[in-house]
Parts: C-alpha cells; sequence; structure tokens
C-alpha cells in the first residue's frame, strides 16, 4: 500500500473516533439536559396552598369571611362557595385545621411586642386585619349567631315547601319588611335605594376614590312611579386581578331581552367560575367584545330615567365598572332578618312558583336571572309588603334549609349546603365532630353545641398540655388561650406610644449643609426616596440640619442607606434617625421587619410614574413570580402616588426584580419592603397628637412597670415572650397540610376598640420561611 494513502487512512480513522466520542458526549449532555428538563417538568405532588391576591387596599377580612374560608375547608369546592377574600387551591388535600385564638390580644399588641413575636411573624406569610371584636367573636367565625338547624335531622320527614297559603301564625308587624314599608302598597320610587343604603352596600357611587374609573350610565332624568324598569345580570370569572365581567344580560319590562353579550376580560383568566356562570374557555375563545364596548352600548340603550333591577346588583354594577343612581335591590327589596339575605333561586320559587338555576343546567342563565329579578320587583309593586309578609318567608325558608340537611344525612353521597350553616353543621354533614379546648372560666355557644368536643382546663398551660395529646385526633379544633388585658388608660398609652414610634423610625435628620444650601434641590433629593410628609429646617446647631418626616418607613430607611456619609453640595453628611428611648432599637426591628415572611417576596419602588403599570405589564417576561401591584392612592385626590410596592412568589424573583428595576432602563429607587400590607392604612391615619418632637422622653406609667416587674405570666408582653414560642412548638408538631389560623381578637375598652389581626398558613406549604425552633 502507498505510505502515504495508509497515513491518510490512519489520520481518517483518528478523525471518525474523535467524532463518535464527541458525538457520544453530545449526546449524553442533551440526554442528560432532556432528563433534568424533565424532571424540572415533573409535576410535585400537590399540596394545599394559600393565595391572598383577593385581600381588600385595607386587609381587613370580616368574621362573616373567616367564616367562609373555614367552612370551604371543611366540605371543599363541590359543597361550598369558595371564600370571597382568599384562595385556598387544592382543598382535598387539606389534613386538618387548627384555630388558635388569643383572647385578650389586638393588632396592637402583636405590633407593640414584635421582637417578641419572633416565631408568628415568620412562619407565618399571610397576614389580614381583624374589625373590632363583637360580643361574641367564636360565635361569628364559626357561624352560630345566623340560625341552627336543631334535633335530630336524620329523622325529619320527607316533605317539600309549605303552601303559601298554610296558617301559619305570624305577627305581620314584626315582620321586617313590614316594619321597613309598612302594609300599604307602594310606588316605584319607594323602591329605590337611597343613597345612603348604596353607600352602606358598597354600591359604586361618584366621587368616591374606588370608583374613579367607573363609567357613569348618565341617566339623571326625573324618576316616577312611571319610570321604565331594567332586569340587569352579569356573570364572572376570576382573573389575576380579581373578578371580571364575561356576560351581560338586559331585560326588558315586557320580558324582552334587548342586551345578552359575551366579554373578553383584560386580564389572564385563572378561573372560569363554570359552575356558576356557564362559561368555559371554549366559548369565550372567539369573543372579541370588551368592557369599554359593552359600557358604551348599555349607555346608548337606557333612558334618561331608567330604573336598573338586580339581585345583589352592586356586583353586577362593580362589574361592569358603571355608576347608576337608580336601583332597586331585589335582595335587599325582599328584607329579611338579621341583615341576611335571601337566594334568588328561594325567591323565584316562593314567590313566583318558578325553577331557575337548576342543577342539572351548567351554570346560571343570565337572561333567566335578569327576567326574574324584574318579576319580583313587578309583583312587589302588585300586591305590595303585606301580601310578602303573609307568605312567611323566613319560615319558607328555615323549612327548606331543614329538609336539604335532613336530605343529607339520608344520602350522604350528595352534601347539600346552605348560605348560613355552621361550621359545626358542616362538620356533622361529614360525620365530624369539632374540637374546643379553653379555660374554664371562658363561656362560648360552642361548649353547648351538639357535635363538639369541650375540654375546659384550669390555665393556660393545661390548655397548651391538652392541645398536644388531643388536636391529631380531630378533623377540626379550636384552641383558646386567654390572657388578661391592660386595662383601659394603658392600652390607649400604648396604641399612643405605638404610633409615634412608628413616626419616629419614619424620620431622618440629615446634615450639616453649608448656609447657603439649595433647599429646592435638597427637597427634590429627598422626595426622591419616597413620600415626605414634613421637611424642617433645623437651625439649633452650628450648620443647618434637615428634619424629613416620610410617610412610609420604606423611603427614610433608603435615605438613609442611600446618602449617609456622601457628599451632597460639597459636605459629607450623616443621615440619620432621632436617637429615643423609642428607637434605640430600631436598627434590629427593621432587620427583623426586612425578614417578616410577608414582607420576603416584596419590594418597594420610589419614583414611579401613572404609566408604570402598563410598561411593567408589557414587559412582564422580566418579572416571573409576579403576583401583585400595589399603587397607593391618595385619600383626597385619589390620584396614584410616586410610589409602590410589587409582591412575588419567591425572595429570588424580588432581588431580581429589584435589580432590574433600579438599573439603567427604569431609573427607580427602591429596596426590600418593611411595612405588612395590612399595616398601610392604620399609619396612614396617624392622628396629630400621636406625633412628638423627637426626644421628648415617655415614662411608662407606674401601673405598667409594676406589672412587669410582677412578670405575671399572663401579662400581654410576657405571653408574647413564653407563648409565642410554645404555641411554635406545638405547630411543628402539626403534620403537614395543616391549615393553621392564629387569631388575635382585640379588644374593646371605654377609650374604644382596637383591632384584631389573623396569620394563617399550611403546614409545610412553604418550608422556606419556616424559622427553625430552638429549645
Amino acid at each position: 500500500m502507498d505510505p502515504e494513502r495508509e497515513r491518510t487512512g490512519r489520520h481518517l480513522k483518528k478523525g471518525r473516533k474523535r467524532r463518535r466520542a464527541a458525538n457520544t458526549l453530545v449526546g449524553a449532555a442533551e440526554a442528560m439536559r432532556a432528563r433534568w428538563t424533565l424532571e424540572e417538568r415533573q409535576p410535585e405532588a400537590k399540596k394545599a396552598r394559600l393565595s391572598t391576591i383577593l385581600f381588600a387596599e385595607n386587609c381587613e377580612v370580616t368574621h362573616d369571611q373567616l367564616c367562609e374560608l373555614l367552612k370551604y375547608a371543611v366540605l371543599g369546592k363541590s359543597s361550598v362557595p369558595k371564600p370571597s377574600w382568599c384562595q385556598l387551591f387544592h382543598q382535598n388535600h387539606l389534613n386538618n385545621v387548627v384555630v388558635f385564638v388569643l383572647q385578650g390580644m389586638s393588632q396592637l399588641h402583636f405590633y407593640r411586642f414584635y421582637l417578641e413575636f419572633g416565631f408568628l411573624r415568620k412562619s407565618f406569610r399571610h397576614k389580614f386585619r381583624l374589625p373590632p371584636p363583637s360580643s361574641n367573636f367564636l360565635a361569628d367565625i364559626i357561624g352560630l349567631q345566623k340560625k341552627q338547624v336543631t334535633g335530630d335531622l336524620s329523622k325529619m320527614v320527607e316533605g317539600s315547601l309549605p303552601s303559601a297559603s298554610s296558617k301559619v301564625s305570624i305577627n305581620l308587624q314584626n315582620d321586617p319588611i313590614i316594619q321597613k314599608y309598612g302594609s300599604k302598597k307602594v310606588g316605584l320610587t319607594r323602591c329605590l335605594l337611597t343613597k345612603e343604603e348604596m353607600k352602606t352596600f358598597h354600591f359604586p357611587l361618584q366621587g368616591f376614590p374606588d370608583c374613579e374609573n367607573f363609567v357613569p350610565t348618565k341617566c339623571n332624568g326625573s324618576i316616577t312611579d312611571n319610570s321604565p324598569l331594567f332586569g340587569l345580570d352579569c356573570e364572572m370569572c376570576l382573573t389575576s386581578k380579581g373578578r371580571e365581567l364575561t356576560r351581560i344580560s338586559l331585560v326588558a319590562e315586557g320580558g324582552c331581552c334587548v342586551m345578552d353579550e359575551l366579554v373578553k376580560p383584560d386580564n389572564k383568566i385563572m378561573d372560569y367560575l363554570t359552575s356558576f356562570s356557564g362559561i368555559t374557555k371554549k366559548i369565550l375563545n372567539p369573543v372579541t367584545t370588551k368592557l369599554k364596548d359593552v359600557q358604551r352600548h348599555l349607555k346608548a340603550l337606557l333612558p334618561p330615567d331608567a330604573v336598573l333591577v338586580g339581585h345583589s346588583l352592586d356586583l353586577d354594577l362593580r362589574a361592569l365598572k358603571m355608576i347608576h343612581p337608580y336601583v332597586i335591590d331585589t335582595s335587599l327589596l325582599y328584607v329579611r332578618e338579621q341583615g341576611r339575605r335571601f337566594k334568588l333561586k328561594f325567591l323565584a320559587k316562593a314567590i313566583l312558583g318558578k325553577d331557575i338555576q337548576c342543577p342539572d343546567r351548567l351554570g346560571h342563565d343570565a337572561t333567566e336571572d335578569a327576567r326574574t329579578t324584574l318579576e319580583l320587583a313587578r309583583y312587589f309593586l302588585k300586591y305590595g309588603p303585606r301580601k310578602i309578609a303573609e307568605l312567611n318567608l323566613e319560615a319558607l325558608a328555615s323549612h327548606q334549609e331543614l329538609l336539604a340537611a335532613g336530605q343529607e344525612l339520608r344520602n350522604t353521597a350528595e352534601i347539600v349546603y346552605q348560605p348560613n350553616t355552621s361550621v359545626l353543621e358542616c362538620l356533622d354533614l361529614m360525620g365530624q365532630k369539632l374540637l374546643f379546648l379553653t379555660r374554664e372560666a371562658e363561656t362560648s355557644e360552642l361548649c353547648s353545641a351538639r357535635n363538639c368536643q369541650t375540654i375546659k382546663c384550669l390555665s393556660n398551660k393545661e390548655v397548651l398540655e391538652q392541645a398536644r395529646v388531643e388536636i391529631p385526633l380531630f378533623p377540626f379544633s379550636i384552641v383558646q388561650f386567654s390572657f388578661e388585658p391592660f386595662s383601659p388608660n394603658l392600652t390607649e398609652e400604648m396604641n399612643k406610644r405605638m404610633r409615634i414610634k412608628w413616626t419616629e423610625m419614619s424620620t431622618v435628620y440629615a446634615g450639616p449643609f453649608s448656609k447657603n444650601c439649595n433647599l429646592r434641590a435638597l427637597k427634590r433629593l429627598f422626595k426622591s426616596f419616597g413620600p415626605i410628609r414634613s421637611m424642617t429646617l433645623v437651625l439649633e446647631t452650628h450648620q443647618p440640619h434637615l428634619c424629613i418626616q416620610y410617610e412610609v418607613l420604606e423611603a427614610a430607611q433608603l435615605a438613609i442607606e442611600s446618602l449617609d456619609g456622601i457628599l451632597v453640595e460639597g459636605a459629607c453628611i450623616k443621615v440619620q434617625r432621632p436617637v429615643t428611648e423609642l428607637t434605640l432599637d430600631c436598627n434590629t426591628l427593621v432587620n427583623e421587619l426586612e425578614q417578616d415572611s410577608e414582607n420576603r417576596g416584596t419590594i418597594y419602588l420610589s419614583g414611579v410614574s401613572e404609566t408604570f403599570k402598563e410598561h411593567l405589564l408589557q414587559q412582564s417576561n422580566l418579572f416571573l413570580g409576579l403576583e401583585a401591584v400595589i399603587l397607593p392612592k391618595d385619600l383626597k385626590s385619589g390620584k396614584q402616588k410616586r410610589y409602590c410596592f410589587l409582591k412575588f412568589k419567591t425572595f429570588g424573583s424580588a432581588q431580581r426584580a429589584l435589580n432590574i428595576l433600579k438599573g439603567k432602563h427604569w431609573k427607580l429607587k427602591g429596596r426590600h419592603a418593611l411595612t405588612p400590607r395590612h399595616l398601610h392604612a392604620w399609619l396612614r391615619g396617624l392622628p396629630p397628637e400621636s406625633r412628638r418632637p423627637p426626644g421628648v422622653r415617655v415614662i411608662p406609667p407606674p401601673s405598667e412597670q409594676q406589672a412587669l416587674q410582677a412578670l405575671k405570666v399572663d401579662h400581654p408582653k410576657i405571653a408574647a415572650w413564653r407563648w409565642g414560642r410554645k404555641i411554635g412548638k406545638l405547630y411543628h408538631s402539626l403534620g403537614p397540610g395543616t391549615l393553621c389560623l392564629i387569631l388575635l381578637p382585640g379588644t374593646k375598652s371605654t377609650h374604644g376598640s382596637f383591632s384584631g389581626l389573623g396569620l394563617m398558613g399550611i403546614k409545610d406549604e412553604e418550608e422556606s420561611i419556616t424559622p427553625n425552633m430552638c429549645s
């Protein structure tokens, strides 16, 4: 063989070997990448989890709304409407529900002893305000204040709604409809909601801050008893921004449908709510009609003296983002006891003898519902309040609820839920019992409930010991600790001092500056970190200093971190907080606030424009994990302020977004958030008397000093030290998938009421935010 050809052959063989080896490596790398990708795409085992993106702006959750969540946690979405204020995903993966009640404590106590409540603030990401306590807090959150189904339901006989003509002994004068409207027939104008009633029941009204972008119908004609009625009903879906319109039906007086439109929401749809709306993805896909098209069409259709009729019409108008001054709401027209409301389905059957919203249909028929509300209004006007009162609707509704609950016990395959069903009754339907642990001295309606296992203890320590043993044995537990509250005077003093502390922490001193410094430029500089409440020139020193009080704590902290020790107008300035007995531990407090589980994924930004939200959404691919954009507004003008908060799913996503937004393209100033969202409303309302000149000493009243010296176990501060950790250890002993709520119900005194605080989470929902507990 030719030597040259032989050498060439050897080179070719070596080349083929190298290529095969390279291909093998590439193939292995690709296989590994594919395996990693596959592993990344593998769905994690489903876990129950919570989301609070539906929170109201002030983050207040009513006792009824708490009850909604607890009932949903027991029965699930197939039987109970979803909570209106939060989302509980994969409810069927919940294993237990445990509610800890810290009786005698409030939101004020939590933030007064914030550092002492270390475990609670780090472990529970979801925090919310509670209204001041009612006379029976536990009965409210369990739903016992509503009428209960009593007796042995399994022995209820078959039956249906009793005849309206059946002889029932009733006192018409006590009927709420007679009390409101009298016994004689009334005209249309008497049935209209007054402006005050519309305000009470949260109808959109002109000039209200939350309605600034709402469109008025321009119906401002003179209303008479002959004005035309239009039945209105809307269907909604759940989007990333809350509930949005998907269908509108408008029916004229003769029963003719004059408008029936499907509507494509502006934001991403999270849940079509098909069981209520009947709307599916397939139905909405080809739709191009938008909300603004519907608003324009509706304005053109309605005459100047049009009266809109609907059932819970405030929700429909808010979905439409429209304001209409003349409304009849059939859920309020047919008045019920204790402010409750009859369902439209019930009124249709009891008054008109017709069946609507049948279970064999997919969702509600909006046109049918709109037509039904119109017929109910016409019936009321034709026959008058006395005729309605004689029907004894309350008895009919109670009878129907008894039959429904009795049927459930006979047929466990189908759970029948009624809106006024209590948590106890929900557990009863599931064949389960509630555990209630409390101190001997405490009384509650729970103690006498049929399917409640009550254990009374002599002390909080005994309650804790019993809880460790008993909680694993019950699917639903309420554990109540009772603490001795401060006296009214001490509570009021503590409230003032707490507010002063937040004000002082939001204040900075900066200087020294030259005597001919440019004050306008300095104000612009300090304002770039956030909204300024006041800025004062201090001339007591050799060289001028500035005292700047910010509206938000984040702005003050950002000013300190950005300007302390740098050259400003040729002088090296120091930026610091005032040093008083209330701010001595502020550095520790700021660090702990930043580590608060609620703040971990939230960032604060200053310098945002009115179009910031639009720009943010246009480049949403840069901000993965964004859950909510919180844009505070001026309470007087309703205008958007020049700062905001962005809430992300994880701390890492928040940090990446912060780096981008502080970069050259966005040019914003920002840092991680310090103020939990539910505190914003409280801090915005600081009264003038809560602010004092920095440096003035506040001496704790002798009675508090004596209480601290006595080290009473149930004193609120000592309770925070000891019981926060004890409850933490008990929480760690709970099984995975346990929905846990910590409720500080709030307090009442002669000086006023103090709001409560709620914390909630699901065990093992987010292991990364649960701190290690030391012994």
